[in-house]
């Protein structure tokens, strides 16, 4: 399959990317991709990439992974091709998630996929979903999140604090700011259709997103413009004992709590937007 950007050079070239390396791409073969960002993920991305294989998810999409700087040996790429990966990008330039986020959905866009699924790489998440996520781009849906919270989905040892902030905190002030009802807006499980991450009344590919901002934006940004939004059940289990997470628990969380006000009250809407 041939590569197709069909995107204008010089709208390309006012996206602010984070430097990036490609040590592994084995070129598009589908319309759809699948984003895993990850960072020293160990066994947890090593059991989700061998979930994703017993489901043949490489058969329907490409499995692209992006790394923010790992070292524990856990992304050597004889092992990431038996397990069906297409695409190793490792970002060298600063940021956390929603920078590396930035780096595979640019890559992923100039390659011409029409549609974007990302699931977060420590293997909490149940790949079984994402062919239901490829079935809502296809039917035309333009921003699918997962959740946990709706009929048919599952939470399986959600910390009580983190449970009771999404239900009461977080998914209630973006569906508010919104207008679209969300249940579960914390978790990077989604899709994007391809329109959504070209819209510069978006415009993703600023340097205002750096950590977390990213994934609560497009919360609140996509249905505020009148894209077609939608929510499916999904399964997500955290391991008994110490929860993996990114996020310290105070600091963590406070910066959450403010990039969240920051977003609902539209601070990281582009100047130029509607």
């Amino acid at each position: 399959m041939n590569l197709t950007s069909n995107i204008c050079p010089d709208v390309r070239a006012t996206w602010d990317v984070p430097a990036f390396e490609v040590p592994l791409w084995l070129r598009r073969q589908h319309r759809w991709c699948v984003v895993i960002p990850v960072i020293n993920e160990g066994d947890r991305i090593k059991g989700l990439l061998t979930r994703m294989a017993a489901l043949s998810i490489a058969n329907t999409a490409d499995i692209i992974i992006v790394d923010g700087g790992s070292d524990d040996g856990s992304l050597e790429l004889t092992g990431l091709k038996k397990a069906g990966v297409c695409g190793l990008l490792v970002k060298k330039g600063a940021g956390k998630l929603s920078a590396q986020l930035r780096c595979a959905y640019a890559f992923a866009l100039d390659q011409g996929y029409e549609g974007i699924i990302t699931i977060d790489g420590n293997d909490k998440d149940d790949p079984e979903a994402i062919p239901r996520f490829i079935d809502a781009l296809k039917d035309g849906v333009d921003f699918v999140q997962a959740s946990r919270f709706l009929p048919g989905g599952k939470a399986e040892n959600t910390p009580k604090l983190r449970d009771l902030a999404i239900r009461f905190i977080h998914a209630p002030m973006l569906s508010l700011a919104s207008g679209f009802k969300w249940t579960d807006t914390t978790q990077g499980f989604r899709a994007y259709s391809r329109r959504v991450l070209l819209d510069p009344n978006i415009a993703p590919f600023r340097n205002v997103f750096m950590s977390y901002e990213l994934l609560a934006y497009f919360s609140y940004r996509v249905p505020k413009l009148a894209y077609r939004c939608d929510e499916i059940p999904t399964i997500r289990r955290y391991p008994d004992g110490e929860v993996p997470t990114k996020i310290s628990s105070f600091k963590g969380n406070l910066a959450i709590l403010s990039t969240l006000i920051k977003v609902c009250v539209g601070i990281y809407n582009p100047r130029s937007g509607v």
